[in-house]
Formats: structure tokens, sequence, C-alpha cells
């Protein structure tokens, strides 16, 4: 029976977006609602200020993740149209250039560069792109699925402080904001850092405290301009 290895770091990559996302739309969103609500601003107006950084702070990830991520895209197409050039007019100098890569990663010479010609037969621009590049199909930049996942994301965290603002009592709105966000934000920590194989205690008291610091400061700086408004 073939065995089949499953490591965690086939995980970081969509585990790092979800978790950012998440936990960006859940502070953000969560420390606005509190500092609004701080401000004696009725519930009207901490769910308009509470919808309008939801929205806003999904296409403000969206476009920044698309951007980032469109100009990694565009410098991966333009190192791999150098390589193709290269490969049609310097093949040897290429095959060269993969078989030093191998020996460089412990292979015998004679073996680096049987190495290097079956994968130059078989798909040259690919071998390059993977050993001399580091570009593969699962790794490769996509600026739209990025920022739609990064958009979904933090809409799907800061769902839960505008949903909560909606149903918890007026006259004790900024703590149940905050209670539930927190003990959102570690079990989101807690869940990330277990799936990657790290202490889930940690996780999710890393996440909370910041989490916590972000509403601290935001109810402060609510309370003071609400007051001095009075």
């Amino acid at each position: 029976m073939r065995h089949r290895e499953r490591h965690r770091t086939d995980r970081i990559g969509w585990l790092r977006a979800a978790v950012l996302g998440a936990n960006d739309g859940i502070v953000s969103t969560a420390s606005l609602v509190v500092g609004v609500a701080a401000s004696h601003a009725d519930r009207g107006q901490v769910l308009v200020a509470g919808v309008a950084g939801l929205v806003a702070g999904a296409l403000s990830m969206a476009a920044g993740e698309y951007v980032s991520v469109s100009s990694q895209a565009d410098t991966e197409q333009a190192d791999l149209a150098r390589e193709r050039e290269e490969l049609a007019t310097v093949p040897a100098a290429e095959e060269d250039e993969l078989t030093n890569i191998y020996v460089g990663r412990g292979l015998e010479p004679v073996l680096a560069r049987t190495v290097a010609q079956q994968l130059m037969a078989h798909d040259a621009l690919k071998a390059h792109a993977r050993d001399e590049l580091g570009i593969s199909d699962e790794l490769i930049a996509r600026p739209l699925q990025a920022a739609l996942a990064s958009a979904a994301t933090f809409a799907a965290g800061a769902a839960l402080p505008v949903a909560t603002a909606m149903v918890a009592p007026a006259w004790m709105l900024s703590i149940v904001v905050t209670v539930v966000s927190l003990a959102s934000l570690a079990a989101l920590g807690a869940l990330a850092a277990r799936v990657g194989g790290a202490s889930a205690t940690v996780g999710a008291a890393r996440v909370a405290f910041w989490g916590a610091l972000a509403t601290a400061l935001s109810a402060g700086i609510g309370n003071l301009f609400g007051t001095a408004a009075l």
C-alpha cells in the first residue's frame, strides 16, 4: 500500500489568509462598534457605523490583496517570460544552471546532470520555474481568488460584532460585543494554531490580547469624544 504523508505546511497559505481576514474583520469592526457605542450613540448609529465598517473593510481588504497579489503575478510572469527566452536561446546554459542547483542540494554531479536532462526533456519551463524561481502551480499568484477570499473572510468576521450589536441589550451593548468578539478571537486563534500544529492556548491568548487592546483603546477614545460632545 502506498504511504502518503500529510504535512501542515500545505495549509499555511490558505490558513494565514483566512485567519488574517476573519481576525481583521472581528477586531476592526468590534472596535468600531464599541468605540461608537462608548460615545453614547444610540443603537441605530452604532449599527450604521458597524455595517459601514464591514463594507469598507471588506472592499479595502479585497483591493489591497488584489493589488498586492497582482504585483506578485506580474513579477512571476516576467520571470517566466525571461526563462522561456533563455531556454530557447541558450538551452545548454540553462541545463548547467539546473544541474548546479541539484548539485547544491546534495546530488552527485553526474546524477544531477541526468536529473536536469530528464526534467528538461519532460517540461523544461516547469522544471526551471519550480527549482530555479520557486514558482509552482499550487503556489502561483491568483489575484482575483485572493481578493475574493480576503473580502469574504473579513466580512464573515465583521458580521459577528454587527449581529451581536443588533440583539444585545442597549444598556450593555459594549460589554456584550466585547465579550463575544474576544471569545470568538480566542476560538479563532486556537483553531488556527491547532490546525497549524502549534499550541492552541498560545494561539488563543495571542489573538485575544491584541483584540482586547484594540477594543479598549477604541472604547476609551469613543468615551472621551462622547463626553466632550455632551
